[in-house]
């Protein structure tokens, strides 16, 4: 098998222009593309890039979708954090409080969009994470 990761993420939400403006004002996504009408897909779309995510956003004004912890994680430097966060609020997302940590985990912001996706932006990375698990291991 040759999955190389992940391609692209698609989020079906009410009104494609509040959220498209959300992640580009709080998150720094760059538009890179927008249907005026469903062109190619079952849905207007735009598509947008957030560092190296292609992140598609579709518009079903019938859609509706329940909270769960099923997220989106997006890296993200912990010196960012603080801004990144106002202006999340300021956009007029929720941002929720993030679940115990322990340091080695570092930080996370969460938050949902319009449409209850959950986001978490994370300063730490897998090799951090499994470095502290191998060693919590060893000292049991």
């Amino acid at each position: 098998m040759s999955i190389r990761g992940i391609n692209h993420v698609t989020l079906v939400v009410r009104d494609m222009d509040r959220t498209v403006r959300l992640l580009v004002q709080a998150l720094g996504a760059r538009e890179e593309y927008r249907s005026r009408e469903r062109e190619y897909s079952k849905y207007p779309e735009t598509f947008l890039r957030i560092g190296d995510l292609w992140l598609v956003v579709m518009e079903d004004a019938d859609t509706r979708r329940a909270r769960s912890y099923d997220h989106i994680a997006l890296s993200i430097d912990l010196e960012a954090i603080p801004e990144v966060t106002r202006r999340l609020i300021d956009a007029g997302a929720e941002v929720v409080p993030s679940r115990p940590r322990i340091d080695a985990e570092s930080a996370s912001v969460y938050f949902y969009d319009f449409d209850n996706h959950l986001f978490e932006l994370h300063a730490g990375d897998i090799a951090q994470r499994l470095r502290h698990y191998a060693a919590a291991k060893q000292g049991a």
